[in-house]
């Protein structure tokens, strides 16, 4: 059996598997501490459906614990910026776009020293070790306890971040180290700057990975613990902690993992409506369509894999407000308080919950309070509602022809069984739950993402090399190597650059092996 468990902004759910059986799902209120509504869902979890927790093989989580840190500017550690580029790249310096509040909050501090290769691995300039010293010094005299290291085309070859990292923690020997081309892809200033967030998240991500297993522990759960990325994989807890900044969109995703899981539809628009917002991302072969631009994180540029989704403010917990006539719908909402503040639930709010069930959409709470609402303001504003996400799927679409949409999420009783433009509207059995079934049902994941010279007539080989590195980097993280498929391949051939220069990119699947899976 496996537990998969997503923590929303409003709630936290959770579902018990037995391979691809659903046995019991849950959902409990999101608390300000996580780990407390954790807890309640898991008891809720075993309310419903009795288990030994001795049986469960392995528990997913899927958290907005790092990108909440990012977006309220705080829990940073004081980070260090340090690009290895000299005697180019100095006139960009690190750090150059960030917000002033996240700069704050990181006490961020930028450091330009020599090194990078160029795109063929040709060295612009040899590491100067003395320099690096300085530097470390300086970070222990400004109290840096986490630093991001970038070196110009850094996924062609890495040894140069790895010689710096070493150079640095013989100086600080607890600084914490995040290098660039483990995280990011080709494109200085993005990978750097993802780099540089995932360094500032690596003493939270302790925090956390500690009190999510505390917490299970404590509930008599000792299976091991992996976490859902942006990709639809999982990491284990040792990988969470390295690299929080995978975690970021790993709601969304699961969401759509589970939509496609749950309806059997391999390519579909995937609507998740949670209590503040309602998502829609594309799925492709079974797996979230990646953003192929630079994706902004609260004002920071990256090019880490991310799901191509976009966002409106309508959920569940959306506030309902009348002016002049115009009925809106939130951006701002109740989120976990839609239980305190909703009509339905005895409080005094008008949310979007109350016009889905004064409009006969959804049967939730108490449908007194709402039935004395203007029927003109409950019309209008579930029409709102469906207009809006329906023109979100149109502008997702890559094709002319219309796709099915799955509708998942607790919020997705907002909706009717029919928008515009859509060519069906499904809501499958434990729609609600979807975003904790897709990280149950998570794989294991590997990418490949460099430039390679592809001399004529070898164009098979070089292909065959980077699928082979994106096989041996799954089963390296737990997968069967039986199982492993490659899911995308991608080549763009670089036109300005010398040597046949492609950028190859390689992205690989498998299933967890639990038997072999890591303790926590």
């Amino acid at each position: 059996m496996r537990i998969g468990i997503d923590v929303g902004g409003t709630n936290t759910d959770a579902v018990l598997l037995d391979g691809q059986l659903v046995l019991a799902d849950t959902k409990a209120a999101t608390t300000q501490d996580v780990t407390s509504g954790i807890v309640d869902a898991l008891d809720a979890l075993q309310r419903r459906r009795a288990f030994d927790p001795a049986a469960v093989t392995a528990v997913m989580v899927g958290t907005t614990h790092f990108i909440n840190a990012i977006v309220e500017a705080d829990r940073l550690a004081p980070t260090a910026a340090l690009r290895l580029g000299l005697p180019a790249t100095r006139g960009v310096p690190p750090l150059v776009d960030w917000p002033d509040p996240l700069l704050k909050a990181a006490r961020a501090q930028p450091y330009l020293c020599h090194g990078g290769h160029e795109f063929d691995g040709r060295l612009i300039a040899p590491l100067h070790h003395d320099e690096l010293r300085r530097a470390a010094e300086d970070m222990a005299v400004r109290g840096i306890r986490s630093v991001g290291i970038t070196s110009v085309f850094s996924p062609v070859n890495a040894e140069l971040e790895r010689e710096a990292a070493a150079t640095l923690t013989e100086v600080l020997p607890h600084l914490h180290v995040s290098l660039s081309h483990e995280i990011g892809r080709m494109g200085l200033l993005e990978r750097e700057n993802a780099t540089i967030v995932n360094a500032c998240l690596r003493e939270l991500a302790d925090h956390v990975c500690r009190g999510l297993t505390q917490t299970l522990r404590e509930f008599g759960l000792t299976a091991p613990l992996y976490l859902s990325q942006n990709d639809g994989t999982l990491m284990d807890i040792d990988h969470a902690r390295r690299y929080p900044v995978a975690t970021f969109a790993s709601g969304p995703t699961n969401s759509m993992r589970g939509a496609a899981f749950l309806s059997g539809l391999e390519t579909c628009a995937v609507v998740d409506v949670g209590g503040t917002t309602s998502d829609v991302g594309i799925v492709a072969g079974g797996f979230p369509r990646e953003a192929t631009a630079e994706v902004s994180v609260s004002g920071v540029r990256t090019n880490f894999r991310m799901p191509d989704v976009l966002s409106v403010g309508i959920g569940g917990g959306s506030r309902i407000r009348e002016r002049d006539g115009e009925v809106t719908v939130g951006p701002d909402s109740v989120g976990y308080r839609l239980r305190e503040q909703a009509l339905v639930f005895g409080g005094d709010t008008v949310t979007a919950t109350d016009l889905a069930v004064a409009g006969g959409l959804a049967e939730v709470g108490d449908p007194a309070p709402v039935r004395s609402l203007d029927r003109r303001v409950v019309r209008a504003g579930l029409e709102l509602m469906a207009t809006e996400v329906a023109g979100l799927v149109e502008r997702m679409r890559t094709s002319p022809a219309p796709l099915p949409v799955v509708l998942v999420g607790g919020g997705s009783i907002l909706l009717p069984d029919r928008l515009p433009g859509a060519e069906s509207v499904h809501r499958p059995d434990h729609f609600a739950v979807a975003n904790a079934i897709g990280a149950a049902i998570a794989q294991v994941g590997g990418e490949v993402d460099r430039i390679f010279a592809v001399e004529p007539g070898r164009r098979d080989a070089v292909l065959d090399s980077a699928k082979q590195e994106a096989t041996d980097r799954v089963v390296a993280a737990g997968a069967a190597p039986h199982s492993v498929q490659i899911v995308e391949v991608d080549e763009v051939p670089i036109a300005y650059l010398p040597g046949n220069a492609t950028r190859i990119r390689v992205r690989a699947v498998g299933d967890l092996v639990l038997d072999t899976a890591g303790d926590r």
